[in-house]
């Protein structure tokens, strides 16, 4: 009994931790994407190291975290919802409008990374490009964040001023890059306030990881292989991702009421380094 309880944490451990780091990285402008692939590939979990299956614990923690989202944003998932019905009913609302600006944001990316998942999804992730897309877009919302605070809201956003944040969105399909992150950059960029950045990239984050979930998810319809054991592994990363996702969003949201981005560059830049000093020391290889 005793022996099959430690085999249970040892086998969960891995997941446990996968969990933990995607929901403190998804909505943080640090790149959940590049942090996943570190993770995956330092952890080196045993049972969970085939193509398939990493795929699957992906979609867990990645649903974990639209869960948080959902929770924490519900008004504003309720405004999408009911605007989404007023768009099919053609009529012109305050909702429709919110509904309209996150579409609009959400297709270029969606586009690129279909092409991406069909031609290599794989194809970005080095540890190279992680440590110098890390630098190079944490100086860049560093930058953006030195621009003045215009006082609107999403709702009074342009579709060009969507479409710009939308387009900026495809660069976060290279690790490193972050999604939050650069939608951020972006919305700061256009002289949005740090509150309704995040809170726009945040909404498109739904949407986003919503449409990556559904993608790559119809393998484990296609697949039979599920066993009960492995879905107690998907179920605990589905949990753990959801708690710290809605905690990392709610320290965040609380954080830029009254403050800038300066601590998420500076990790930014700490993380970095320190991969490139790992990298170019042969501490670590570069295919990872």
């Amino acid at each position: 009994m005793i022996w099959r309880m430690i085999a249970t944490i040892m086998i969960l451990l891995p997941i446990i931790i996968l969990a933990i780091i995607q929901g403190i990285t998804e909505f943080l402008p640090i790149s959940s994407s590049g942090h996943l692939v570190l993770a995956h590939a330092f952890l080196q979990e045993d049972g969970l190291t085939s193509e398939l299956a990493q795929k699957r614990l992906d979609i867990a923690v990645h649903m974990g975290t639209l869960l948080a989202v959902i929770l924490y944003f519900y008004k504003d998932f309720g405004d999408l919802v009911a605007g989404t019905f007023a768009l099919a009913l053609r009529r012109d609302t305050i909702k429709a409008k919110k509904t309209r600006l996150v579409i609009i944001a959400s297709v270029p990316v969606i586009v690129c990374g279909l092409v991406l998942f069909l031609i290599d999804p794989t194809f970005f992730d080095s540890l190279e490009v992680i440590a110098w897309m890390t630098i190079i877009f944490g100086l860049a919302l560093y930058l953006t964040d030195k621009s003045p605070e215009r006082t609107v809201t999403i709702e009074q956003y342009s579709w060009k001023e969507a479409l710009i944040i939308g387009v900026s969105q495809c660069f976060a399909l290279i690790p490193g890059v972050s999604r939050s992150g650069i939608t951020m950059t972006a919305g700061r960029f256009l002289g949005h306030s740090r509150v309704e950045a995040a809170r726009f990239s945040l909404l498109l984050g739904m949407v986003t990881i919503g449409a990556a979930g559904l993608l790559t998810g119809l393998s484990l319809f296609e697949d039979q292989t599920l066993t009960k054991d492995f879905l107690t592994i998907l179920g605990t990363g589905v949990a753990i991702s959801f708690m710290t996702a809605y905690a990392a969003i709610f320290i965040m949201m609380r954080w830029l009421k009254n403050n800038s981005f300066k601590p998420f560059v500076i990790y930014r830049l700490i993380m970095g380094i320190a991969l490139l000093v790992l990298l170019y020391s042969g501490i670590i290889p570069e295919n990872i």
